[in-house]
């Protein structure tokens, strides 16, 4: 993208925007993921950093795979990119997926953009996608998420019992799902 070029954005809310991921943002991505404050809110087995060949080969799987929808998150009242979200290991058949998100910019936590975010990729997977089913999984200590969650629709099924270690202390795996019955709509931005 060009200085001044507008973003595609695909999912536009009243705080957040969602556009297609974008290979010239490759060094904020791979920037956010080296971020351990960050990180270790995602259901990744260890902190370890991520290399650009890494960022990039994570890239190249998910601009052409077939399984899974990744969008950018972008502040709306700026359009600069904040994080990114997806939909994995997306089911056409039995109408399900997995949800993942990650907001990078620290400065960003706490406003909301998460729910609003959630909420928007939900309606997507719901109305856009066809699917019935959304889960995800997160971690008993990260409250916040747990909390933007459930405003966005989630709701507690259950919990892998220790099943994770932070900091050498076992902690639960709480597992969360979303039906498109159970979904309330956001209303439309104006």
């Amino acid at each position: 993208m060009h200085a001044g070029e507008q973003p595609i954005l695909n999912l536009v809310g009243e705080k957040v925007a969602l556009g297609p991921i974008r290979r010239d943002l490759l060094a904020m991505y791979q920037r956010w993921i080296n971020d351990f404050q960050v990180l270790r809110t995602l259901g990744m087995s260890g902190l370890r950093p991520m290399t650009a060949e890494g960022e990039v080969a994570w890239y190249e799987r998910m601009a052409v795979s077939e399984t899974d929808v990744t969008f950018t998150i972008y502040e709306r009242s700026s359009l600069r990119p904040i994080g990114s979200l997806g939909l994995h290991q997306v089911d056409h058949y039995n109408r399900t997926a997995i949800f993942g998100i990650l907001i990078g910019e620290k400065d960003c936590w706490g406003k909301g953009y998460g729910t609003e975010a959630t909420r928007l990729l939900l309606d997507y997977a719901f109305t856009g996608l066809g699917l019935h089913n959304v889960m995800l999984n997160v971690f008993a200590s990260n409250e916040r998420a747990i909390r933007a969650y459930t405003r966005a629709g989630f709701r507690e099924i259950g919990r892998r019992r220790q099943a994770r270690r932070m900091a050498g202390e076992p902690e639960d795996i709480i597992l969360m799902d979303c039906l498109a019955t159970e979904f309330q709509r956001p209303s439309p931005s104006s």
